[in-house]
């Protein structure tokens, strides 16, 4: 009796390669290319939006086309290798995970939503695209909303969820996507609060010297 199967030594190597292709860099080489350091400009992310915002359109939809294609590619490799089922979540979590924390990037990286939607569409390849639509136009619509773009995630899952019951998928796969999203929801949630305290943080140490001065140059009322 085999202690170690074929088929986990399979996931085994699969995973280790989802990992490698959702840690590829592309954000932060394209960024650096045109003369950024990606995790020192705009929101420290290596990720489609901030690239957009401080290097330009252009390069942000290379990026996240390279992003979801990480994402898909990991899942079709892992069904080129016969994985099927729940372990394909497996996979998926490998990408999402060395997306977060490169090893090329001295494991920095960016929210992984991207590469969440490149997962979610390799999973239901009947109908992974309805999510891309169904967060696509809830983040244009919403676009006003506070964190939209967290809240598309909700909807694309959401659209997944009406989809996979339409369809009959794979509950297994469903619950796991729902696990997905609330994984980058939640990682991505937590960036934001911690970019957002550090900000603050910032700005108290840059004011307080000055607050001091301004309180020992005030004349005293006798």
């Amino acid at each position: 009796m085999d202690i170690i199967t074929s088929q986990q030594v399979t996931v085994a190597i699969t995973m280790i390669i989802g990992y490698l292709l959702g840690a590829l860099p592309i954000a932060e080489r394209i960024s650096r290319r045109n003369g950024i350091d990606i995790f020192h400009s705009g929101t420290g992310l290596a990720g489609a939006s901030n690239v957009r915002r401080t290097v330009g359109k252009r390069a942000g939809a290379i990026v996240m086309l390279a992003d979801f294609a990480k994402g898909l590619a990991a899942i079709m490799l892992a069904r080129g290798f016969g994985l099927d089922g729940g372990i394909l979540l497996l996979i998926a979590l490998s990408t999402i995970i060395g997306h977060w924390n490169s090893i090329f990037s001295r494991f920095r990286g960016g929210d992984g939503m991207t590469s969440l939607a490149g997962v979610t569409v390799g999973l239901f390849p009947a109908f992974g695209y309805l999510s891309l639509l169904g967060g696509g136009i809830f983040s244009i619509l919403g676009h006003k909303l506070p964190h939209h773009a967290l809240l598309a995630i909700v909807a694309a899952y959401c659209t997944i969820l009406a989809a996979g019951i339409v369809y009959n998928a794979d509950p297994t796969l469903i619950i796991g996507t729902g696990m997905l999203s609330a994984l980058v929801l939640g990682h991505a949630t937590w960036g934001h609060i911690t970019r957002h305290r550090r900000h603050n943080a910032t700005n108290n140490a840059i004011h307080s010297p000055q607050d001091e001065v301004l309180h020992e140059q005030k004349p005293e009322i006798n």
